[in-house]
């Protein structure tokens, strides 16, 4: 069965039951997909590192022994308890994608160990995959789809992380240092583990903006951020730029066209608040625009009023769904919605 809210996954990672027998994690976040099956390991056995109780195998396995996912499905815990089998998959071979299919299907009808987990990790499946057709519609099975996490949960995690260790943002720096993050779960951990370090681990502080200028370094230059920025300023080569280089740090599609959407909002909200009579300054203090960007953006938002942002909002939505769809050259939605962007810029005169 798929789930796909997020309270009924972290519920069932934390605590999957009795009625599961087996788990298929998949999608393009590998490592969403790794950090999501350690939750439900740690949760499905008392010793998830315990090699008596846990059998990890990979598509390489399955290759040179076809049959060693029934046995391992069929063994018995040594010392009693629930045992877990890990299949880790890193291709695409539909030979590959049957054996684990029927396996997770006999898994599920009982025909198996009824004490074993089985555990699927894997990137993601196009909806003809016969794995991901047959966890779908097993009751026993929970699908689980990871996705590009959105700014709200890399937030989200960014603030608890940083609370563990006594350190907090202030909500101008938090959406600054989110706005940069990498939408690869394990790349943004490294990165929240990074900024921990250079903060210092509980001194109880909370950072401005500014405080974070050292830390970026030269990287707005080259974040989605800066690449929005300039698109809407109406630069076109140092937008292409931008995006060339935010394509070989692995982002997507639809970071693109995030970028560009929180950067529409942000000219959006000075605009609402400059007809409500709020200065540029101020306006742009509340909109979240970092200091050094400030003088850029209210140039902008001399140009680009509510009307003209409303016209582009369509094409940012239409592009965010585009880039969903299955089988889409999304990087070339994202780079495409860029430099529309900027044209238009440049025919308001920037």
């Amino acid at each position: 069965m798929i789930l796909k809210q997020r309270q009924e996954i972290e519920r069932f990672l934390s605590h999957p039951g009795q009625d599961f027998r087996a788990a298929v994690i998949h999608g393009r976040d590998l490592g969403g997909v790794r950090e999501r099956a350690q939750t439900l390991a740690r949760a499905a056995t008392a010793n998830p590192d315990d090699p008596f109780d846990v059998a990890i195998i990979t598509d390489a396995d399955l290759e040179s022994d076809p049959g060693r996912l029934d046995g391992e499905l069929m063994a018995i815990s040594m010392m009693g308890g629930r045992r877990l089998v890990r299949l880790r998959l890193s291709g695409d071979k539909a030979s590959i994608d049957r054996l684990a299919s029927e396996a997770l299907a006999d898994h599920v009808a009982e025909k198996f160990n009824p004490d074993a987990f089985l555990l699927i990790e894997t990137g993601a499946l196009g909806r003809d995959s016969a794995l991901r057709k047959a966890a779908e519609k097993a009751s026993g099975c929970a699908a689980i789809a990871c996705y590009d996490d959105e700014p709200g949960d890399l937030a989200r995690f960014t603030r608890d992380a940083l609370a563990a260790d006594r350190l907090s943002l202030t909500s101008e720096a938090l959406e600054l240092f989110v706005g940069r993050l990498p939408h690869e779960r394990g790349v943004a951990r490294r990165e929240i583990e990074r900024l921990t370090l250079f903060l210092g681990p509980g001194q109880g502080l909370t950072a401005g903006a500014a405080d974070l200028a050292d830390f970026f370094g030269v990287e707005p230059e080259a974040s989605l951020a800066e690449a929005a920025n300039d698109a809407f300023g109406g630069r076109l080569a140092a937008a292409q730029s931008g995006l060339r280089r935010a394509a070989q740090e692995g982002e997507s599609g639809p970071a693109v066209v995030r970028a560009l959407g929180s950067h529409l909002a942000r000219l959006r909200k000075i605009a609402v608040l400059q007809q409500g009579g709020t200065p540029a300054q101020t306006a742009a203090k509340a909109a979240g625009v970092f200091w050094k960007n400030e003088r850029e953006v209210l140039r902008q938002a001399r140009v680009w009023t509510l009307k003209e942002l409303d016209g582009v909002q369509p094409d940012i939505l239409a592009a965010d769904r585009a880039c969903k769809q299955t089988g889409t050259p999304d990087r070339l939605l994202g780079e495409r919605l860029a430099l529309a962007v900027a044209g238009k810029a440049r025919r308001l005169g920037l």
